[in-house]
């Protein structure tokens, strides 16, 4: 966990100040998508933190939940909105000539053909939570197409998180190494499948 945010926790609720801590946690779930947070923070660290606060009964557990995959929902949403509106920019400036456009149309391949994939399970990694929702935008992913899928992941990837932190309050340090070993391989796979797509995807290119 996050040291700061164990701190700000103990220290809000120290002070009888959940409901600001409440609010603190889920902004920091919204901010994955919305914000890019994600790619420094994973919001696992506020999902945990407050799946354990929820077993300490500072707040029902269905509630931090319930609330928590709404905030990561709009946050992705908020996410695609800027993707979808200067996608085409940010295509053009240094950081898009340096990608190149030979990798964008291999994003573009990739959503074409799995895009429910890349959504669904871009849910189960911090750095993929922060640059999903706008490539699937920048993609042309439609919005209720998107929404259904990263809805679902929400559900299974945010709340399951939040229940796992209520589950092994007692046991957080096995959880975390957990975790950190399961973004870190599953990070892994992703690259692994992102290479074979793209050599099986390669000759599409050259069209």
């Amino acid at each position: 966990m996050s040291s700061w945010i164990e701190a700000a926790a103990t220290w809000l609720v120290d002070n009888n100040l959940q409901i600001p801590l409440f609010v603190f946690l889920i902004a920091l779930v919204f901010a994955e998508g919305a914000a890019f947070l994600g790619l420094v923070l994973p919001g696992e660290t506020a999902l945990i933190t407050g799946g354990v606060l929820a077993y300490e009964g500072v707040w029902p557990i269905w509630l931090f939940v319930l609330v928590s995959i709404v905030a990561a929902v709009t946050g992705d949403s908020v996410g695609f909105y800027i993707g979808h509106r200067y996608g085409d920019r940010i295509k053009s400036t240094q950081l898009g000539r340096f990608v190149g456009e030979k990798r964008w149309r291999l994003a573009q391949h990739i959503f074409d053909r799995y895009h429910w994939g890349a959504i669904f399970f871009g849910r189960a990694q911090g750095l993929l939570r922060a640059l999903i929702p706008a490539l699937a935008a920048m993609n042309k992913v439609k919005y209720r197409v998107f929404i259904r899928w990263n809805a679902l992941g929400a559900t299974i990837f945010a709340g399951g998180v939040a229940v796992l932190g209520y589950v092994f309050a007692g046991s957080l340090n096995q959880l975390e190494e957990f975790l950190k070993y399961w973004a870190i391989g599953f990070f892994a796979l992703i690259i692994i499948t992102v290479l074979i797509l793209k050599r099986k995807l390669e000759h599409l290119l050259e069209d």
